[in-house]
């Protein structure tokens, strides 16, 4: 639960810090009546609840930075969740700190360095995880690609060929690979942001390179763990595009409760965030999934006339658009969650018996 000692009521508190107290009050019941409602309860030894979310931007100066209230929404949903992997954290870090602020010492967070040049955007991943219940395992790393083995014509010894290797082309946000524990489950996770635009092509060959080089990690016998959970921000909603495909044939399987929801917000909802999961053996057993349909409940159609006077600019212009700024304010794109049973003894006994 994080912690809202600072929306006590003071007695010096202006008229406006009491009504912006009490919206924030307000807004935080009917946010948790919601996760308690939808979102399955955290326990110990029985399960594990993972989500992958994409805040936009965070916290980038484009519409100014996130209202104050915004930071206890998202640290009111980060902590309905036991293990969060998060794409768009700003090189800044100062929104990353002020939420696990929020959350107190019970969470803890790995991350990544920001990919330079403009494609990286100055952006991060990272994962926010409760330590009470999930344990970090030591595994850290981002993913380089390998360089390319090709056969060529030897001009030292004619008729023979050579093996030279060419470096690859790396990934736009370099993607991170960790590895964590939660009660009988050792798994590692790799978290993702590939590239966006019109380019099919560009898109299928950082899926193909990552999924590639995560399937020869889940293959290999001195791998951390037999379990990997690739998920992020794929930038597909196609299921029958190319790169999604690609991901089915090279054995990811994903959710059945994650078919035909949708992740973004706006005109055209697509579901960009994906879940994937490969396995050499020992199946994760998945109980149930979903997202959360944060503006039902948050910055609501309904709430724009409060918000109007607080729309911060855009560039120096006024922000014109409520349905655009509120993506600023949570994002856009929703909480993607599964939960996954973390609970092996019944199993582990009976495999004894054989």
């Amino acid at each position: 639960m994080p912690y809202y000692y600072t929306l006590k009521h003071r007695d010096n508190d202006s008229t406006d810090s009491k009504n912006e107290k009490n919206r924030i009050i307000n807004n935080l019941k009917k946010l948790r009546d919601y996760l308690k409602n939808n979102i399955p309860v955290s326990k110990l030894d029985f399960n594990l609840i993972l989500a992958t979310w994409n805040i936009r931007e965070f916290d980038s100066t484009t519409f100014g930075t996130r209202l104050n209230e915004s930071f206890f929404y998202i640290s009111e949903i980060i902590a309905s969740f036991d293990l969060v992997a998060i794409q768009e954290v700003n090189r800044s870090m100062v929104a990353l700190e002020r939420v696990m602020k929020l959350l107190g010492p019970n969470w803890n967070y790995v991350i990544s360095d920001t990919t330079e040049g403009d494609q990286g955007n100055d952006e991060r991943i990272a994962y926010v995880y409760n330590n009470r219940k999930v344990q970090f395992g030591g595994l850290a790393g981002e993913v380089v690609l390998p360089n390319a083995k090709e056969k060529i014509d030897d001009p030292e010894n004619p008729g023979e060929k050579k093996t030279i290797y060419k470096p690859m082309s790396q990934l736009w946000r370099t993607p991170l690979i960790c590895g964590f524990t939660a009660g009988w489950a050792k798994f590692m996770l790799c978290n993702v942001h590939i590239q966006w635009g019109e380019s099919e092509l560009s898109r299928k060959k950082e899926i193909d390179h990552i999924a590639n080089f995560i399937k020869s990690r889940t293959e290999d016998e001195k791998a951390w763990a037999r379990k990997l959970i690739l998920l992020g921000d794929f930038n597909i909603s196609d299921t029958n595009s190319d790169s999604y495909k690609m991901l089915k044939e090279a054995d990811y399987t994903y959710p059945v409760s994650h078919k035909n929801i949708t992740t973004t917000v706006g005109v055209k909802k697509s579901q960009y965030d994906r879940i994937f999961i490969r396995e050499r053996k020992d199946g994760i057993k998945i109980l149930q999934g979903g997202t959360i349909p944060m503006f039902d409940i948050l910055f609501t159609d309904a709430d724009e006339a409060t918000y109007k006077p607080l729309m911060k600019k855009k560039n120096g212009e006024p922000a014109k658009q409520y349905n655009n700024w509120r993506t600023h304010q949570l994002s856009d794109h929703q909480p993607l969650w599964v939960e996954f049973q973390i609970d092996y003894a019944d199993e582990y006994l009976e495999n004894l018996n054989k």
